[in-house]
């Protein structure tokens, strides 16, 4: 089996390095292909318009200069062409990913473009801003990337993976979750710097979230590993019956 890690991070992330250390005990063959810097919130974007430049650092670890979807795609298509990955893991992600956070996600993306290209993939994201567990994600990655090498996934489906920031002993177990919905206060900053102009700073501080029962979120805030399969067809299929019926008369 050959198992391939990119995250959004950077090369030099400890939550990168545990997860290849903790996934290396599955026997399995495996390849770091990650960004050479942080790219955090870089979401899906591919880069076509520059050439991208791979760094190798020994015989399965590649720094690439560009984000985690350029990682994935140059890595199953170029760098380990001659066998592809039977798995992609994408983490550890040092912060949550939960609810509307996984449209902006680095992390998750990278995952999002291995299911593109054919491959199972998981995304990892610790909860947590200091201290990270990065043992407690590890574990839980293991035995979700043994469950996907197993049973496979559905077509167009992946699985994004948030563990709380506790020891592992203090974690009440796993929960199969859908994707809940985050509040926040107003996400433009407004400041005048010390030449006396005008900046703006993207991202406002998080006000809660809402109650949905089973999802991710609550599953968190409880002390429980949230699993949720996420589907990359995005149509409203509730929705498109009511648009054919009415565009019926147009």
């Amino acid at each position: 089996m050959r198992i391939l890690i990119s995250n959004d991070d950077g090369i030099n992330s400890e939550g990168l390095q545990m997860l290849a250390k903790t996934l290396d005990e599955l026997a399995c063959e495996v390849f770091i292909v990650a960004p050479d810097r942080d790219q955090s919130a870089a979401s899906h974007s591919l880069s076509l318009h520059r050439p991208l430049r791979a760094e190798k650092i020994n015989s399965h670890t590649y720094a690439i200069d560009g984000t985690p979807t350029d990682c994935i795609n140059l890595a199953v298509n170029g760098l380990l062409k001659d066998k592809k990955p039977d798995l992609v893991v994408s983490g550890i992600n040092m912060a949550a990913n939960l609810g509307d956070d996984i449209t902006y996600s680095g992390t998750v993306s990278a995952a999002i473009e291995a299911t593109l290209l054919k491959i199972p993939s998981i995304a990892v994201s610790i909860d947590g801003r200091l201290d990270y567990k990065f043992e407690t994600a590890a574990h839980y990655s293991k035995i979700l990337a043994v469950y996907v090498l197993e049973h496979g996934l559905p077509e167009d489906t992946l699985l994004n993976l948030n563990v709380p920031n506790l020891k592992l002993e203090n974690v009440k177990g796993m929960k199969v979750t859908k994707q809940g919905k985050r509040l926040y206060e107003d996400p433009i900053v407004e400041k005048i710097d010390p030449r006396g102009k005008e900046y703006y700073w993207i991202g406002g501080n998080e006000l809660g979230f809402v109650d949905i029962k089973d999802s991710d979120i609550m599953a968190i805030n409880d002390g429980y590993v949230s699993v949720t399969p996420i589907k990359l067809d995005l149509t409203d299929h509730g929705y498109l019956k009511k648009l054919n019926s009415d565009f019926e008369g147009f």
